[in-house]
């Protein structure tokens, strides 16, 4: 059964790792999928090829999450090009690790826009369109550093927490509209952003895990599309986590 048949799904940061898996979760299900990333590089036209290839309409957009002017001007063009917007994923997002002692301004602000300030933009542009339609499942990723912090990510809890704090509070805005906002919080999942981790890290991360293994970006996007589905239409203002019951 296609959970999303008919549905239009956007999804940032969607080139690579989770943002990927979800694009093809959605196309799966039989939703239309709009993508946004950086660059256009060999990843973004790669998802581009495959997600129409699976019979739906897919198209990705070059733009950068944490401008306002950027994010407003995107969704209105995916608006003209698809009709409507059902489901907005904020996957975008970066690290810049390091301890509050050598943490720079820079180091901060970097990660509050890319990750947090870009949940506010997408919102406030996609909001407009859910609100004429009076129907739409706004899904943001957090993580679960942002439930219970971790040493050398002040920053990167910091904007995770805010994005919990902002969905709770848009889903008691938006709920009278049937509009539903959730967050999902992620725990160690397997991406090219692990991978850059020394194994014996890796290895420490997956013994503190009660079922001994990594999480896979596809346990991500099998959450968001419960959640972008109807199965899930009195489910709002929750923060659900995926992580293998390292964060109970």
């Amino acid at each position: 059964m296609k959970l999303l048949e008919g549905k239009t799904g956007l999804v940032t940061g969607g080139a690579r790792g989770i943002g990927r898996a979800i694009a093809i979760a959605f196309a799966q299900h039989g939703a239309n999928v709009a993508f946004s990333d950086m660059n256009a590089d060999e990843n973004f036209q790669n998802l581009e090829k495959e997600l129409n290839a699976m019979g739906v309409k897919a198209k990705g957009y070059v733009s950068d999450a944490s401008n306002f002017e950027a994010s407003q001007a995107m969704v209105d063009e995916i608006v003209k090009d698809f009709g409507r917007i059902d489901i907005l994923v904020n996957n975008a997002g970066i690290t810049r690790d390091t301890l509050l002692m050598r943490m720079t301004e820079e180091q901060w602000d970097l990660v509050m826009n890319v990750n947090l300030k870009s949940v506010f933009n997408l919102t406030k542009a996609a909001q407009k369109y859910m609100l004429k339609q009076k129907s739409g499942s706004i899904i943001n990723m957090s993580s679960v550093v942002g439930v219970s912090g971790n040493a050398g990510q002040a920053n990167y809890s910091a904007s995770k927490a805010g994005i919990i704090g902002f969905t709770k509070s848009v889903a008691r805005e938006l709920g009278s509209r049937n509009i539903r906002c959730n967050a999902i919080a992620p725990g160690f999942i397997i991406t090219e952003m692990t991978h850059k981790l020394p194994e014996e890290v890796r290895n420490e991360w997956v013994e503190k895990i009660p079922l001994k293994r990594g999480g896979t970006p596809e346990d991500v996007a099998d959450v968001c599309v419960y959640l972008g589905s109807e199965m899930s239409s009195y489910i709002s203002g929750q923060v659900i986590s995926v992580c293998g019951a390292m964060n109970t």
